[in-house]
């Protein structure tokens, strides 16, 4: 008679709680950020494999009473470490209690630091031209300097996290953010502005993905999922207010407050962190940083914003910096393959998904981009409107994205991603094409309101499927590097749009301050990009096809969202989604009859009714049990 084989080890869930059990922590080497023109994207779930030894005999016939979040010393462990120096250890901190409420607050405020600066700035690029003398290639590159520092460098921050500890790089992000953005705010002309900015992009890339990094290594698992949803909704909060705020500082007290605002957020911010966030890092993360890939990406679009953006003024230079920026992308393809740990793992763009996902992802926010950067100067110079009313023009997108994002990701998980991201480029550019209503006399009622109403119904649909879409294609655990990658594409798409966008339809110079030549140039603008959307409706109908609807996957928090980047984070569905998603996608797939990774599917019960034992289903093999870690799987 065969032995009663011993329980399985099951992952961590609710009714874990009572025994005294701990969740294990996921090891976020990012994702991105969250919403309205300064970005947002998604992150979460690189999972590493866990082990629960609470309460269990050692091979010595000891106990140990260890947990994979921390030690009651607050001891490094598998997955980070906790210190007992700033409050409760790492993994322990329960959201109802002050520490939950300080860690959560101090998160939000540094996120949404970025948040403001970003949609502030867009507002107020008309008044900051005027005051600097700034030509328009100065104007894009306050945006560009910015964006191209952050695109560039973003991975590497999460991985400096990771290694070095996630509450410290957090610290030393916010800080960098606040001392470039005092730098900022005293500006004398544009060429140092432009430099500060880009400044502030590295502080951003420092600070963004350790926000949501914090969050995910500092909470129990059952409050880690409404952790990050409160995170992501003040987000966008913060999102909303952010035009507002930035068209009141733009008109009133003057442009550089909308900079300067930043400092006393940062000091309150880092005090706070550094009191009760409890500091976290990733144990097993090792070996060296992609220092060289991220030094040529960095400079490989650079060299390409440069091209792009002196083309119709200097075409030579424009040519030679275009040359330079495709062999500094061949030398970084090249880099990554040899790279051992590569900041963009080329394997992923393998799965036809992935890449064709990420190619909707450059059409859609290359257009968002160029939109917002041009409704501003249009609503400003010609149609005459204040800084602070040209601040309510995206803000229905906002409102929608806010209020409807998580119904748009239940739709989209129920019938798929394909009619969604077809259905919302079509709406938004809609929405584009009704901005060609905006001129001279134009009325906020009348003809901006639709138009944002319009453009916010298509992003509101799409940007949810669009970056579940990203993470469903790729295993649970590279959910981090793929949504990092999806973040750094949509910087990109704006990048570009912002650097070659004005001289296609001829605005160069000081014209952006002739109200005629605005005119004319805003109408091109918005055709040009009404067609990116439509191509990218048509690239979405024809490539983005997914077999079968997806029953178990990482489900997108978009309860915020933006227009340079996809939502910031992807929220476990349930209180041990980031254990139990890849076991169960397993589980479909199998069911299915694609079981992934070319394993075979579950054999048939023998005649004693019970399954065949093999390797993987031994409890006492790493990996085994019927509730064995996905990583195993």
């Amino acid at each position: 008679m065969r032995p009663a084989p011993p329980p399985p080890v099951r992952p961590w869930s609710a009714r874990s709680a009572a025994s005294g059990a701990h969740p294990p922590v996921p090891s976020v080497p990012y994702a991105g950020v969250l919403i309205a023109y300064t970005g947002s994207t998604m992150d979460v779930m690189d999972a590493p494999r866990s082990r629960r030894t609470t309460g269990e005999k050692t091979e010595q016939g000891e106990k140990t009473d260890r947990t994979t979040t921390g030690e009651k010393t607050g001891g490094a462990t598998e997955g980070g470490t906790a210190r007992g120096t700033a409050g409760e250890p790492a993994g322990e901190v329960a959201l109802s209690g002050p520490t939950g409420r300080r860690v959560l607050f101090t998160t939000v405020l540094g996120s949404s630091m970025v948040l403001l600066d970003g949609t502030a700035v867009n507002v107020a690029l008309p008044r900051i031209g005027a005051d600097l003398d700034s030509s328009l290639a100065g104007l894009q590159w306050a945006v560009n300097a910015y964006l191209l520092t952050l695109a560039g460098l973003i991975l590497l921050g999460g991985s400096l996290g990771d290694r070095y500890g996630r509450r410290r790089i957090f610290v030393v992000g916010v800080l960098w953010f606040a001392v470039s953005s005092a730098m900022c705010g005293i500006a004398p002309s544009a060429p140092l502005l432009v430099g500060a900015r880009g400044l502030q992009g590295v502080g951003g890339a420092l600070l963004t993905p350790g926000s949501l990094a914090i969050i995910q290594a500092v909470f129990r698992s059952q409050d880690r999922a409404a952790a990050v949803g409160t995170w992501a909704g003040l987000g966008g909060v913060a999102g909303a207010v952010g035009p507002l705020l930035g068209g009141w500082l733009a008109g009133g007290p003057g442009w550089r407050w909308v900079f300067l605002i930043n400092l006393p957020l940062a000091v309150l911010t880092v005090t706070v962190a550094v009191r009760h966030v409890p500091e976290n890092r990733d144990e097993k993360a090792s070996g060296r940083f992609d220092v060289t890939g991220a030094v040529l990406a960095a400079l490989s679009l650079c060299s390409l914003t440069y091209a792009l953006t002196a083309a119709s003024t200097q075409p030579l230079p424009a040519l030679v910096t275009g040359a330079a920026a495709v062999l500094l992308g061949a030398a970084f393809v090249v880099a990554e393959r040899r790279s051992p740990r590569p900041m963009v793992p080329l394997g992923l763009f393998r799965v036809r998904m992935f890449s064709y996902t990420n190619v909707v992802t450059v059409l859609i926010y290359g257009a968002l981009a160029a939109v917002s950067f041009f409704l501003v100067l249009q609503l400003q110079t010609t149609a005459g409107f204040s800084p602070l009313v040209a601040g309510l023009a995206l803000l229905p997108l906002t409102l929608l994205m806010l209020a409807f994002s998580s119904r748009a990701a239940r739709l989209g998980k129920r019938i798929g991603p394909h009619v969604p991201l077809t259905a919302g480029p079509v709406l938004a550019a809609a929405g584009v094409l009704l901005m060609l209503r905006i001129g001279p006399d134009a009325s906020y009622f009348a003809d901006v309101l639709p138009a944002g109403a319009g453009l916010g119904a298509g992003m509101t649909l799409l940007v949810a499927p669009l970056t579940a879409t990203v993470l469903d294609s790729v295993e649970v655990g590279r959910a981090g590097t793929a949504s990092g990658i999806n973040n750094a594409a949509a910087r990109t798409g704006g990048l570009i749009s912002v650097a070659a966008i004005p001289s296609l339809v001829g605005l160069s110079g000081d014209e952006y301050r002739s109200p005629a030549d605005v005119d004319a140039a805003f109408h091109g603008a918005m055709l040009t990009c009404a067609g990116l959307l439509a191509v990218a409706a048509v690239a979405a109908w024809l490539f983005v096809r997914p077999e079968r609807p997806r029953q178990e996957t990482v489900d997108a928090v978009c309860r915020s969202c933006s227009l340079s980047a996809p939502p910031p984070t992807a929220e476990p569905a349930g209180a041990d989604r980031a254990t139990t998603a890849g076991r169960s996608t397993s589980a479909d797939r199998s069911a299915s009859g694609t079981p992934p990774g070319g394993r075979p599917a579950p054999r048939a019960p023998d005649k004693s009714g019970e399954p065949p034992r093999g390797p993987r289903d031994d409890p006492d093999k790493p990996g085994g049990g019927e509730w064995g870690h996905p990583d195993a799987q």
